[in-house]
């Protein structure tokens, strides 16, 4: 039995342009079409499922591919919850709280910020990934940067403080393939173009 999942980053948004937290915040700039990731998930295969985060960014981003697929709400794909620092610019936060940041880039178990730490989130998403290892189908989810470094930190069973040395940039798609328990990690790609978008 196999599983195969597609991880997809959603489209840039203002928090990822400025470097702030995120809130449920929109697409910007709003994105009508991304025929490059379309076609890219395509290449893989007859999707089974697909999944989303709950928030804004994610629903805008699954409707933008275009699939012919209706798209589950998973709650275990939402962003970290970054308690009261959501929507304020990181340097701003490091300024006003260095000791904070530094506990939370340092200690995983840390939540300076009132959230959840990164320990949790990679507790979460560790669940989430064993679930969809026992079913053999092909799972497309469209997700944050943060659930999809947590996926792969936990597919190649790096420790928690990798968790830092992964960038996963808007759009990035990891291709992700499960066999009895054991996760491989097949590739990391991104689309090149940011077709459709409109200002």
């Amino acid at each position: 039995m196999s599983t195969h999942l597609i991880l997809l980053c959603h489209a840039p948004t203002k928090a990822v342009r400025t470097s702030a937290f995120p809130g449920d915040e929109s697409l910007a700039p709003p994105i009508l079409a991304l025929p490059e990731a379309k076609a890219e998930i395509q290449s893989f295969g007859r999707l089974h499922r697909a999944v989303r985060g709950p928030e804004q960014r994610a629903a805008e981003t699954a409707s933008a591919l275009g699939l012919e697929v209706d798209f589950t709400v998973e709650p275990a794909l939402r962003d970290c919850d970054y308690g009261r620092w959501t929507g304020r610019r990181i340097s701003d936060v490091q300024a006003d709280e260095p000791e904070g940041i530094s506990s939370w880039i340092t200690t995983p178990e840390s939540n300076p910020h009132g959230g959840e730490s990164i320990a949790d989130l990679l507790a979460r998403v560790a669940e989430w990934l064993e679930e969809q290892g026992r079913i053999s189908n092909r799972v497309l989810a469209v997700t944050h940067p943060t659930v999809i470094r947590a996926a792969i930190l936990h597919a190649i069973q790096a420790p928690a403080h990798s968790f830092w040395r992964l960038n996963v940039e808007p759009l990035s798609i990891v291709d992700l393939r499960g066999n009895q328990g054991r996760w491989t990690l097949r590739s990391l790609s991104q689309p090149r173009i940011l077709s459709g978008s409109r200002e």
